[in-house]
């Protein structure tokens, strides 16, 4: 099947705005957030990009979860601040001392360019580094441009329950599913206006893109924008399997497949796959795996890994539900949930900032039905997808 010819928000503003460069690019001081994904179609870094296209237009760059090298491999591992050995500008970490820009890191820029690839799932930081760009941009007075990049597990598909106000953090600041169906310049322009946030906001938008498209139907190349998203399988099982953060299951950190497999010394792979029966979508084989950090670093766990064969009638989240539950129900004294703090928040469950609602682990808890817990939120996921409609770039 032929790959459909992409260019993201990188390849637009290099190629067509550095003839005529658009009032908030045109001698304007740039920053830069981005990371190692940050890339056009050649693999060149955006900031490399900018520096060169831009002549000594380029005065700072900022850096989201994991670092401007995204070498920091687990959560709450911070990040410095240090000056960029080669181009000699300041590296201000998103992901460290503070996760708001300061006044001090937004005097040196007039436009702070945000290049970063999203995973497709709400509880994935990159998101709410932005929003506070985005806060912070408005009371500095300055420009906010999204250069933007595919959702790769496509924007027609829309998974979970929308987040409760009462459990905003760091994975979660807004009333939006766990799969969420959105680039990350159609969550800026969203949250820019439902949100008011008001700053001044710009759109590089993509050429060829289509709600449908995974990552794999586009001619771009996959580059882990984070340590432990190493492939689209990674993403395509994310919105689920990232549960298991919220538990003492290994959620495959600390293996070559995170979020793909997961298990615990306490866990029968076959008995646990004979509970399950049939997922739609999708096989479960039995593993076994020793983590090299993280939970039960260098014991054995048996679990299993998923492999989805079939994207549309896979429901990640249901999926993870369902097997998050025959774990309680098998081993109920062994199962724990994994106390805080996490990330940053240190008194609410982690497993409710995960979920974004302490109903349905509550529901899951005392064994309730998932067919009758999903039919609690239907209604807010189908008002989300009215609410968001009129923001959508790509039709």
């Amino acid at each position: 099947m032929k790959k459909a010819t992409i260019k993201t928000g990188i390849d637009i503003l290099i190629k067509t705005l550095t003839k005529k460069p658009p009032p908030w690019l045109a001698k304007k001081r740039l920053g830069i957030l981005f990371n190692p994904a940050s890339l056009n179609k050649q693999l060149r870094s955006s900031a490399e990009l900018i520096n060169q296209y831009f002549p000594k237009q380029l005065k700072a760059l900022f850096s989201p979860q994991h670092g401007v090298y995204a070498s920091k491999q687990d959560n709450m591992v911070e990040s410095e601040d240090f000056k960029h050995p080669q181009l000699n500008i300041p590296v201000f970490s998103l992901y460290g001392r503070t996760r708001i820009p300061t006044q001090a890191m937004m005097d040196h820029i007039d436009t702070l360019l945000v290049d970063l690839q999203d995973v497709g799932t709400r509880v994935y930081t990159y998101f709410y580094t932005l929003s506070y760009c985005m806060e912070a941009a408005k009371k500095a007075q300055k420009t906010i441009v999204i250069l933007d990049r595919p959702n790769p597990i496509s924007g027609s598909q829309v998974e979970g329950n929308c987040l409760e106000t009462g459990f905003r953090s760091f994975v979660g600041q807004y009333s939006i599913p766990m799969r969420h169906g959105l680039t990350i310049a159609e969550f800026a322009n969203f949250i820019n206006e439902t949100a008011n946030i008001q700053c001044d906001l710009e759109i590089v938008p993509m050429k060829g893109w289509k709600r449908d498209m995974y990552f794999d139907d586009t001619d771009l190349t996959w580059v882990a924008p984070s340590p432990n998203m190493p492939t689209l399988n990674t993403a395509i099982v994310y919105p689920g399997q990232v549960l298991f953060e919220g538990t003492n299951i290994s959620e495959g950190r600390g293996t070559t497949l995170p979020f793909e497999m997961i298990g615990a010394p306490f866990i029968d792979n076959e008995t646990l796959i004979s509970d399950l029966g049939d997922l739609p979508g999708i096989l479960l084989r039995p593993v076994c795996f020793e983590p090299t950090f993280n939970k039960w670093k260098d014991e054995l766990c048996k679990g299993f890994q998923i492999h989805v064969k079939d994207r549309k009638l896979y429901n990640s989240y249901i999926s993870s539900l369902r097997i998050l539950q025959a774990i309680i129900r098998r081993y109920p004294n062994d199962f724990q949930w994994k106390r805080p703090p996490y990330e940053y928040e240190y008194e609410k469950m982690p497993i409710d900032l995960i979920i974004g609602s302490q109903y349905v682990r509550k529901a899951i808890e005392e064994d309730e039905d998932i067919d009758a817990i999903q039919r609690q939120w239907k209604s807010l996921t189908a008002n989300f997808k009215r609410k968001v409609a009129p923001y959508l770039l790509y039709k």
